[in-house]
């Protein structure tokens, strides 16, 4: 499958369903903690990720990694979870969106929220604080294997985020992930379907051999 034919078939599912997948092949993807800075977000790419360190002596940048991000990629920060600084803001903001970057996702937090909402752009993170992470974190490295709430993410992968949360699906599994994400979307609709009829949600399950899929 099409790289961009791929990203259209997830573009179509939510995170419980590819959480499930995800579960049901034994697969960590689930990020804790990280949630979408305004209702609706919802943002499906690539990874381009970027690591981040406490700053040396002298410090070094935060990044102007965001002029080589293609469009239809997410940004994948790994601040280590930190929530006393931010390295996410509205000038990245403005200039993602431009370039038509899918969205960001931070294991840490953002700030300038009022223009990030006013823009529509999708930010996933711990919260927001204001205060810069100039002078105590620096970049790490570019496109590099980063963790988001423990999990790791190499460049490339598949990042499904929405009101739900944050899934990385490794893009080597990304089909297999898809192939059984359907199929849960698929049963979870006809149970939906059931219930309306008049079954009981057990019967509506076991007619559907839904708890088998997440397994």
């Amino acid at each position: 499958m099409e790289t961009a034919d791929l990203l259209r078939s997830f573009h179509e599912l939510d995170t419980p369903s590819v959480s499930d997948a995800l579960d049901g092949l034994g697969l960590k993807g689930a990020c804790e903690g990280l949630r979408p800075l305004f209702g609706g977000a919802r943002a499906v790419g690539l990874a381009f990720t970027v690591g981040y360190r406490s700053a040396g002596e002298p410090p070094g940048t935060v990044g102007d990694y965001i002029d080589d991000v293609g469009k239809d990629q997410v940004v994948v920060l790994d601040n280590q979870g930190r929530t006393d600084c931010t390295v996410w803001g509205d000038l990245l903001t403005r200039v993602g969106q431009r370039r038509g970057v899918a969205g960001t996702v931070i294991d840490g937090v953002c700030r300038d929220v009022p223009a990030i909402v006013a823009c529509g752009y999708p930010v996933f993170s711990k919260g927001a604080f204001m205060r810069t992470g100039k002078d105590r974190v620096e970049v790490v490295g570019v496109n590099i294997p980063v963790r988001l709430s423990g999990v790791r993410v190499e460049p490339g992968d598949l990042v499904v985020a929405d009101d739900s949360g944050v899934v990385v699906v490794p893009f080597a599994r990304s089909q297999d992930v898809l192939a059984l994400a359907k199929r849960v979307a698929a049963a979870e609709g006809r149970i939906e379907r059931w219930v309306e009829s008049g079954l009981s949600l057990r019967e509506a399950r076991e007619r559907e051999g839904y708890h088998a899929l997440q397994r």
